[in-house]
């Protein structure tokens, strides 16, 4: 997960929780919570429940997350955010709790004699773990059309530049899906092992070959016994877990977005 894709992700997470993005630079930005963000977050139930007990006024956190830390300027205090940092792996499992029920709304530019009839999508967010020896992580965004079935990949980014509302417009309607959410989850996640399936997987081949010198290596050193120990098998099984190339799918977060029909992607 590069940098530039954790600025965007904390951008988009923030912005669909209401919470007010005070200062956006490309390096950093901060962000003020929301009460119900601060809860999830900042992990202080003692002040909320002093808060509630006593009818005082909440004051939610604000936070400065520094997504590159090079080139942010030496005077921005954060908290410096990478893809294995605890705090982002909390925002992620916040997301994946969150998002389940999200529903948005397009608030259209488009003036219309009539009422707009928005378009469900579906839209998901998946992290695929490519690991070995080494891991490299990747995110992968598809949006599927519950009426037509269409599929298109980056759906984050470029719902991303539209205006979206949790509240549905004044003079707009929703349209009934015809593909149930279920079944479309199911085509999305058909749609992304044909993804992964055509992709180049020498990463793959390398480690084995890795695993097969370390395997002979070990075969050698208790090739005089013909009675093998069990730390033998041991480290055979080690290996196995060091090398063996997995690919792992996590559904990090998604939901349903009602788009007006002359949005085009």
């Amino acid at each position: 997960m590069q940098l530039a894709e954790i600025h965007t992700f904390l951008e988009n997470f923030f912005e669909t929780n209401q919470c007010d993005i005070i200062e956006n630079n490309s390096h950093y930005l901060t962000v003020q919570l929301t009460v119900e963000m601060d809860k999830e977050l900042m992990n202080r139930p003692f002040y909320w429940h002093y808060l509630e007990k006593t009818n005082g006024t909440p004051k939610p956190a604000q936070l400065t997350f520094i997504t590159n830390q090079q080139e942010a300027a030496k005077d921005i205090k954060g908290e410096f955010i990478h893809f294995g940092s605890p705090r982002l792996h909390q925002i992620f499992q916040t997301a994946k709790k969150l998002g389940s029920s999200i529903r948005l709304y397009e608030q259209s530019e488009t003036v219309m004699a009539n009422s707009i009839p928005l378009h469900p999508w579906l839209g998901v967010n998946f992290i695929v773990s490519y690991q070995c020896d080494m891991k490299k992580d990747r995110i992968f965004s598809i949006g599927l059309h519950l009426i037509n079935g269409v599929i298109i990949e980056d759906f984050q980014q470029k719902i991303e530049k539209l205006k979206l509302t949790p509240k549905i417009p004044d003079f707009s309607f929703t349209m009934s899906p015809l593909i149930k959410t279920q079944s479309g989850l199911n085509r999305i996640q058909t749609f992304l092992k044909q993804i992964i399936e055509k992709e180049n997987h020498q990463w793959a081949a390398d480690a084995k070959k890795r695993w097969d010198a370390d395997l002979a290596l070990l075969n050698h050193f208790y090739e005089d016994l013909e009675e093998k120990p069990d730390c033998y098998y041991l480290e055979k099984a080690a290996l196995q877990d060091l090398y063996e190339p997995k690919i792992n799918v996590t559904i990090q977060n998604g939901g349903v977005f009602y788009l007006s029909p002359t949005t085009t992607f």
